[in-house]
């Protein structure tokens, strides 16, 4: 068997070295970027995070991304404490320090800050948040078609842990991750509390039947912002897309399968449990929903 590949792989940047990344107001050399071991996201993994691409000198799709990481933050009540104005310009001065114009990925963090005690309640943190942004050069690989298994990890209840907080808790995700793997495959498919046919360990997914684009309701995963695009480039070119239950059964029989996430956009899938989905290449329909994404990103 060939390689396992990953959603997130990208290539090799020597520069990726001596990056300067952004922690609490100040741009300072990755080796200095620390934070406290009793950091509540360190410690519990209390807090939310966006991952926001650079193509061309401008953030995609920002305003979005800063508006559900706010959104995120107050469900949690977590006071970030700046305007999203700071935060954004936060971006584009961490990218100016090292002198990223495309092809860079910034993973915006905020956590409750440090701790007083080693303790679970949140009264315990009381000097703020930990604000941080974590940038790299990085230009995704063009890798085979992704292999998926599904696993027995399932996207949860709101009332356990709501799918759609981007939160730092992803252990649910790193179990199906290392299922999968074990299974042989590159990532995890996860369905819902119902049984349907959800989403992967770290991306939407999509299927095409007869010409038509399906993905699920969105009641159990990540409001992606990318998944949103992806609907309303189909609506708005003519392709037939539906957010709706459905299985397993529908999804071997599927004729294209494909990831949508910040990092890699569209990804193609070409197996599925060991079951050849189309004829295991990109197909049409997600070639054609690729084009019309960087034609997006790129007006």
């Amino acid at each position: 068997m060939d390689e396992q590949i990953s959603t997130h792989g990208a290539e090799e940047d020597a520069r990726n070295e001596r990056l300067m990344l952004w922690l609490n107001g100040r741009i300072v050399p990755k080796a200095e970027a620390m934070v406290s071991v009793y950091d509540s996201g360190f410690m519990l993994g209390d807090g939310v995070w966006e991952g926001i691409r650079l193509y061309h000198g401008r953030w995609a799709f920002l305003d979005e991304h800063l508006g559900r990481l706010y959104e995120a933050a107050r469900a949690i009540d977590l006071e970030i404490g700046h305007p999203p104005e700071t935060l954004a310009q936060a971006l584009r001065d961490t990218a100016a320090a090292n002198g990223m114009v495309t092809d860079a990925h910034a993973r915006l963090m905020v956590t409750r800050g440090v701790k007083t005690r080693p303790f679970q309640h949140p009264g315990f943190s009381r000097q703020g948040p930990t604000i941080a942004i974590i940038m790299e050069h990085s230009r995704p690989k063009k890798p085979r078609p992704i292999r998926l298994a599904t696993v027995p990890h399932m996207r949860g209840l709101p009332m356990t842990q709501d799918p759609k907080l981007n939160s730092h808790s992803k252990l649910n995700c790193i179990l199906a991750c290392i299922a999968a793997e074990k299974a042989g495959a590159d990532e995890a498919l996860m369905l819902d509390v119902h049984g349907f046919v959800n989403t992967t360990n770290a991306c939407n997914f999509f299927i095409v039947r007869k010409g038509e684009v399906w993905t699920s309701t969105g009641d159990y995963c990540l409001n992606g912002i990318t998944r949103g695009k992806v609907l309303a480039l189909c609506r708005e070119n003519g392709i037939a897309a539906h957010e709706r239950n459905f299985t397993l059964v529908d999804t071997y029989s599927a004729e294209e399968a494909f990831l949508t996430g910040t990092f890699g956009a569209q990804t193609p899938v070409g197996m599925i449990d060991g079951r050849v989905i189309g004829t295991g290449q990109m197909g049409p329909v997600t070639a054609r929903i690729r084009d019309l994404y960087k034609a997006l990103v790129g007006a």
